[in-house]
């Protein structure tokens, strides 16, 4: 799997996390303590993001860190 592949997959889940969630990309922002458009360039799968904010991620969404790169089928 190349950058962009992993990117992208990231990308879907956040989105799709956050939306089953009912957040907004500023309410999940503002939980995790970054910007709404770092958010919005994750959701895009146009930010590399460290593995603490992966987790920091997943700890808002109340999901372990591996439903973030898990494959959607």
């Amino acid at each position: 799997m190349d950058d962009n592949e992993l990117f992208s997959r990231i990308a879907l889940n956040v989105r799709v996390e956050r939306t089953i969630k009912r957040l907004t990309q500023a309410q999940l922002a503002e939980l995790i303590d970054v910007h709404e458009k770092y958010i919005g360039k994750i959701e895009a799968g146009k930010q590399n993001i460290t593995v603490k904010t992966l987790n920091k991620l997943a700890n808002a969404l109340n999901i372990d860190v591996c439903r973030l790169l898990e494959e959607k089928n």
